[in-house]
């Protein structure tokens, strides 16, 4: 249901019309007509199924005009609402409130309200979408610098002081910072698996290693795989890095990333993955790849020896502990004793960045961004009025502005985003105000993202 008001402003509901200045409020109870969503054009789709007539009805002077739309049903027991002036004037049979009340209650309808209309329940101004205001801008993928601040490379690498003993058995939390700096924020976490337990304290399933290692191998392998393998050899132990998820967003971006180990031996060891997906052409869908040596700016080194797996979508990397231990002399141990042995790749990783900056944790994530364009169109004879208080004075509703009678203005500052029960889902805030008269019709782009 509808409370219709031509020009959007300052007549009583009751009243059959009058002049105000040189235009006549004309107004007019009515369901509204349907349409895509709260906020849009108003014809769209025809009369509601069971709507009256809307009618408009402009006069100064003379005679009144009078444009109507036939009902789709019977009408409904009516009043006559008739315009006012110095010829004679027409009118339009419409239900009256409580009908049409009554009607929105028992077929639990929701009222769109036409442009310009008042809607006499909540006060609010609506104009609904037609097909052609809503344009679909396709999915794009998008990139950004993995670490807190978009930054693309970390170099600063502190264990996070907040773990007890009991959690630093099992993994390390690595800030950008200092962790007690409430600015720095944890950004991976480090940790050591074993399929049977070595490595750590413990026998079995009670040991840290093996439950890390079976927590890695439930999340990222299928049911039927118990061991993690490439190159046709079992991995008895492994090394997990796992991004934190606030980092993450869609997923880690495949050949956008690159992790520096400082050996013992003094060796260096540049690893990345073999996807060569340096600008989101890839499959966005595959679930992992293998990890080999290269670098970003060289590409990759050498495709026969892999050193682990990494999943995207998890933004979790897999290292083989033998292969570690070979290449870059990780020196894991695999005693039944508390090893810590995910500390040893932690240093392996803070070591090659205090030896070069150069030699930081690069890493880019990726998420598919959707995009929608509303076009918002106000014609010459919509929004012309302003539901502030400060534009009217007095009990009468007088203009303020006196220059306004016959001329009325507003600003456009923001558009409103609504849904079909009339609730606020998005706020588009315009640079500038946009001055909108009866002289003038503003289209205004939104871009929704999401």
């Amino acid at each position: 249901m509808a409370f219709l008001n031509n020009f959007g402003f300052g007549a009583n509901p009751y009243n059959d019309g009058g002049n105000f200045g040189n235009f006549q409020n004309n107004n007019v109870y009515g369901p509204g007509f349907g349409g895509l969503g709260g906020f849009g054009m108003p014809f769209l789709n025809g009369p509601r199924n069971g709507g009256n007539v809307i009618s408009q009805n402009q006069q100064n002077g003379g005679g009144a005009s009078n444009i109507s739309v036939t009902p789709t049903v019977a009408p409904r027991p009516s009043i006559l609402s008739s315009g006012a002036g110095a010829g004679p004037s027409s009118g339009v049979n419409v239900s009256p409130i409580d009908v049409i009340l009554n009607d929105d209650v028992a077929a639990n309808d929701t009222p769109i309200v036409p442009a310009g209309a008042y809607d006499y329940g909540s006060g609010k101004v609506y104009t609904a979408f037609t097909t052609e205001d809503v344009v679909e801008g396709g999915t794009k993928r998008v990139t950004r610098g993995l670490w807190s601040g978009g930054s693309g490379e970390l170099t600063v690498f502190h264990t996070s002081s907040f773990l007890s003993n009991t959690q630093k058995s099992y993994y390390y939390e690595v800030y950008n910072g200092l962790p007690s700096v409430s600015t720095n924020e944890p950004q991976f976490s480090v940790a050591y698996g074993h399929y049977a337990g070595s490595g750590s304290a413990g026998t079995n399933e009670d040991s840290p290693s093996s439950a890390i290692y079976s927590q890695m191998q439930q999340v990222l392998l299928p049911s039927n795989q118990k061991f993690f393998k490439w190159q046709d050899r079992n991995q008895d132990d492994i090394y997990a890095i796992a991004i934190n998820r606030a980092r993450l967003k869609d997923r880690l971006d495949p050949g956008n990333w690159e992790l520096v180990l400082s050996g013992s031996g003094g060796e260096t060891l540049r690893l990345i993955d073999d996807s060569g997906d340096t600008n989101q052409a890839g499959n966005a869908r595959q679930t992992k790849y293998n990890v080999v040596s290269g670098s970003l700016v060289g590409g990759i080194q050498n495709s026969t020896e892999i050193f682990g797996e990494v999943y995207p979508q998890h933004g979790i990397v897999i290292l083989g502990a033998a292969a570690l231990d070979d290449s870059a002399s990780l020196g894991t141990l695999r005693t039944v004793a508390d090893n810590q042995n995910h500390n040893r790749l932690f240093t392996a990783i803070s070591g090659a960045a205090y030896e070069s900056t150069s030699n930081g944790f690069q890493a880019r994530n990726e998420e598919e961004v959707k995009s929608t364009f509303y076009f918002v169109r106000a014609k010459n004879g919509e929004y012309n009025f302003s539901n502030n208080p400060t534009y009217i004075s007095g009990s009468e509703g007088r203009l303020n502005q006196s220059t306004f009678v016959g001329d009325p203005k507003t600003y456009i500052t923001s558009v409103g985003l609504y849904n079909n029960d009339n609730e606020l889902l998005a706020i588009a805030k315009l640079s500038k105000p946009i001055l909108k008269s009866f002289q003038n019709e503003v289209l205004v782009k939104v871009k929704l993202d999401f």
